[in-house]
């Protein structure tokens, strides 16, 4: 086998840190986009006069679509910053990734044919932002994106995390507060019942987990013998958040 050689070495250097730089601009380019399409969203409704910020922002693809502007204008960033992603940085998009997905998913299969009540129809093109481009960005950026760690399994903890927690906050919302829920299936006065609801949660968390999991096996294949990156067992470990002090 022919060792290679410096200069070989520095042209693939050079290849990958330009293939990352044009990487970070679109990343940055679709958390602009992210957040226009929100602007875009809030401000319609406010001159129907039909926004309630106690439920807009209650909607899980709002909440994640919030997540995602800041991971992808940060993820831009550490672009142009670093050599290659942290690891914590990379399991939040690991996650983001699989939220952008599920909400694709969700829209598209249960929820792009449900009118308002009040007949109200947003901004189309906002709405396929975040229902449609967006998790098709996220796919094609997780399979081709150059410059990112290796992470571990502790990143399905992670990624599951946020939605329960939501699950969670809506669910007592429903039962104790004010009754409002975001998405028709999560309705326990609907025809499916309690149990309806309790099996589409149940299934999503799965697709959640399932979403994880693949996200993480490609992210281990990407970082196969990469120089640079660890693969033992210290590296890819549980994630080290950043502890707060009081």
């Amino acid at each position: 086998m022919t060792p290679s050689s410096p200069l070989g070495e520095a042209a693939a250097s050079a290849r990958l840190h330009t293939l990352r730089h044009i990487a970070g601009v679109i990343s940055i380019i679709v958390g602009l986009l992210v957040l226009v399409a929100l602007i875009t969203q809030i401000t319609d409704q406010l001159a129907f006069g039909r926004f309630e910020p106690t439920e807009y922002f209650a909607y899980f693809t709002i909440q994640t679509a919030m997540i995602n502007v800041v991971v992808l204008i940060a993820g831009g960033v550490l672009a142009f910053a670093m050599e290659r992603d942290t690891r914590l940085y990379t399991a939040i998009r690991a996650s983001a990734f699989t939220y952008a997905l599920v909400t694709g998913a969700v829209y598209n299969l249960l929820l792009r044919d449900v009118v308002n009540a009040d007949g109200y129809v947003g901004p189309v093109w906002a709405n396929q932002a975040l229902h449609v481009w967006v998790p098709i960005y996220f796919a094609l950026d997780w399979l081709l994106t150059p410059g990112r760690v290796r992470i571990g399994w502790s990143t399905l903890w992670l990624a599951a995390s946020f939605p329960l927690i939501w699950v969670a906050v809506t669910l007592l919302r429903i039962e104790f507060l004010d009754g409002w829920f975001p998405y028709p299936f999560l309705n326990p006065d609907g025809p499916a019942g309690v149990l309806g609801v309790v099996v589409y949660v149940v299934a999503i968390a799965a697709a959640i987990i399932v979403l994880a999991i693949i996200a993480v096996t490609i992210n281990r294949v990407h970082t196969r013998g990469v120089r640079g990156v660890t693969h033992g067992r210290r590296g890819t470990g549980p994630i080290d958040l950043p502890s707060s002090r009081a």
